[in-house]
């Protein structure tokens, strides 16, 4: 591990070095990606560091320890304590900054949440699924773009795909894949029965161009007139877009616009998404012979969380993690919930990252 942290801090002074000249600073996109290189590797050259000047005063420490009058010794040893335990939480910072980072982290997501079983019911709880992430997503300063819905007219959606953009969106919510079970008493159930229903979600990585390259003769593009809420405009332009990509099958609609480029452009953003994931599942595949842990989000079909209404409790199954703030949670609070969900995965690679070296 010190042999790799002592490549990383060569490597950062270098990067300094380089951002420094004149041919780097004279060329934009090179001076980001070597300030983005930077940015990155900062965090653990600094603890590094610090263990270092950690390591010395133990070093020195030791020496007053076993010299000195009684008072000097005593004050010695607390200070070692300290000293030590500092050493020690600074080693397992770094270890965690050693993990490979998902290149995807920093990436906008395509937020798709669909009503599974349940009828009405799960259509209600999708809707407040999608409320939920919203919140959060105002919380931390990120935007939201409705891409797609199909609502029940009675509050609830059948399904909803929007665009979130800021800064690590995909790294705090890529583990939220996956089957989303709530268990209640309807309001239309007179007999108080609990029901259980089911909503899907899905988190996917904002693909460009660059990281898909779809050929358009892949393409079947078709288009047709709007359908639902939209003024006069409905039903007598054909502004809608149906995009099929020939070689997966996935097919794409989107009506939202009045306008079709607009609806084309929107329908390509979603395409591109799904094929990148679909990319990233095959790699997840390969990969889960190997490894025990899930990545990503390669197993989305497993119930991941039940919200229980009536205990106000929200347990994640993958981590055995309860809570009762389920008010909170719903109303955009999910740091908690995600926290725990996030350094699950990170103790995982971690372990496998230690067992491979």
């Amino acid at each position: 591990m010190f042999d790799k942290l002592a490549t990383e801090e060569q490597r950062y002074e270098e990067l300094m070095r380089l951002l420094g000249t004149t041919e780097v600073q004279s060329d934009p996109s090179e001076y980001r990606k070597h300030a983005k290189s930077l940015s990155d590797v900062e965090p653990l050259i600094e603890r590094f560091r610090e263990y270092k000047t950690v390591v010395g005063d133990i070093a020195q420490t030791e020496g007053l320890a076993a010299t000195g009058d009684a008072d000097m010794r005593e004050l010695a040893r607390a200070e070692l304590k300290s000293l030590a335990a500092r050493r020690d939480a600074l080693i397992a910072e770094m270890k965690l900054l050693l993990i490979p980072k998902d290149p995807n982290d920093e990436k906008n997501v395509m937020l798709e949440i669909r009503a599974g079983t349940g009828g009405d019911e799960a259509a209600l709880f999708a809707g407040e699924l999608f409320r939920m992430y919203s919140k959060f997503a105002e919380r931390n300063g990120w935007r939201v773009e409705l891409m797609s819905s199909h609502d029940t007219g009675v509050g609830g959606l059948k399904e909803a795909i929007a665009m979130i953009e800021g800064r690590g969106v995909y790294s705090k919510l890529k583990y939220e894949s996956g089957v989303h079970r709530v268990q209640r008493v309807p309001s239309t159930e007179a007999s108080g029965r609990i029901h259980t229903s089911t909503v899907t979600v899905a988190v996917l990585p904002e693909a460009e161009e660059v990281d898909v390259q779809v050929d358009p003769r892949d393409l079947r593009i078709d288009t047709f007139c709007s359908s639902g809420p939209g003024g006069q405009s409905v039903n007598t332009t054909y502004s809608a877009v149906r995009i099929t990509h020939i070689p997966t099958g996935v097919v794409v609609s989107q009506q939202d616009e009045k306008s079709q480029v607009k609806n084309r452009a929107k329908a390509m953003k979603v395409l591109r998404s799904r094929l990148y994931e679909m990319e990233l599942r095959k790699q997840q595949e390969a990969i889960a012979k190997d490894r025990r842990t899930q990545v990503g989000t390669g197993e989305r079909s497993e119930k991941i969380r039940t919200y229980n209404f009536k205990d106000n409790r929200i347990t994640d199954h993958r981590v055995n993690f309860t809570t009762h703030r389920l008010v909170e949670v719903l109303n955009g609070d999910l740091s908690e919930l995600l926290d725990n969900v996030i350094t699950h995965y990170q103790s995982e690679k971690l372990k496998d990252a230690t067992a491979v070296s």
